[in-house]
């Protein structure tokens, strides 16, 4: 199964590069597709060259759909919001951080569940819908591979917040 992150021009790569590395370090199968395929500019001045396009994705193989923050005027399309209805519907773990929520509400995901829509949540799963802020991007991170499994037992997951969320030295 794959986990697909969505990349787009000015989108935000630092909201997403500790999930990132969660996903390679586990040996997941990791695709960055873009709306053409073409390479992308993000925010950071990155330039990424996408595995694929995303019409090209077959859903049926996606265990996870990834949106980061950004302008996301530049996946303002049918495409994307038709995709995500699919996805959502075949209980696929879809997570989007900072502005990448506006898609996930954009394609109508976000009623009925919680949400950073709402005050109270800086980062939530719920319905097999992560959402994030921008400012809490381990916690993205931390939260999606947990809903992945990607952490082998507790203890794991443990140092990995001990790690990532409160700066300690790993042992």
């Amino acid at each position: 199964m794959k986990d697909v992150v969505l990349l787009y021009d000015d989108c935000c790569i630092y909201e997403i590069v500790i999930l990132n590395y969660f996903l390679k370090a586990t040996e997941s199968e990791l695709v960055f597709c873009s709306l053409d395929g073409k390479a992308i500019k993000a925010m950071e001045g990155y330039s990424i060259h996408p595995d694929a396009m995303l019409k090209d994705i077959d859903l049926s193989e996606v265990r996870s759909f990834i949106i980061p923050g950004g302008d996301i005027s530049h996946i303002d399309q049918d495409i994307v919001y038709d995709y995500l209805k699919t996805l959502h519907s075949a209980d696929v773990l879809i997570a989007g951080i900072c502005a990448g929520v506006n898609v996930l509400e954009k394609a109508d995901l976000l009623k009925g569940i919680r949400s950073t829509r709402m005050k109270e949540y800086d980062c939530i799963l719920d319905h097999n819908i992560l959402t994030a802020r921008a400012n809490a991007y381990v916690d993205f991170a931390i939260e999606a591979a947990k809903a992945l499994d990607l952490f082998e037992d507790e203890a794991d997951l443990q140092e990995t917040i001990a790690f990532w969320k409160e700066f300690r030295r790993a042992l």
